[in-house]
């Protein structure tokens, strides 16, 4: 039985399933090619994906022993890299995470919300 999480694993939980969700919305009408070409996008993607790692720090121990098959340590680090050796983000793999990796984020994220309103993600 999954491990239930407090008020500010809850919310560290929100901001993975957010930004996971808005880097996949980001990227839903592009090709491959037409993500490397827009700086815009891959820049927003990236930010998602610095507030997942981040995020993830906030899960330690029995949120995270939940879920063994995530590899939350590389997740975890990614932040480092995508703001301390950001010449080196290559667009390839920024558009393979978010087509592969985040989908079992966003499946245990889902299931440990349940019902748990969405936040608004529409531009304000």
């Amino acid at each position: 039985m999954p491990s239930e999480p407090d008020r500010r694993e809850r919310l560290a939980w929100r901001a993975v399933l957010d930004n996971c969700l808005l880097a996949q919305s980001f990227c839903a009408a592009l090709s491959a090619d037409e993500f490397a070409a827009d700086r815009k996008t891959f820049y927003a993607v990236t930010r998602c994906l610095e507030i997942v790692s981040e995020a993830a720090r906030r899960l330690r121990g029995a949120q995270q022993a939940d879920y063994p098959s995530i590899r939350w340590r590389q997740i975890e680090d990614s932040g480092n890299v995508f703001r301390h050796v950001y010449q080196n983000v290559a667009e390839s793999r920024v558009w393979a995470i978010v087509h592969g990796e985040l989908n079992d984020l966003i499946d245990a994220a889902t299931a440990v919300l349940g019902d748990e309103p969405m936040r608004d993600q529409r531009p304000k």
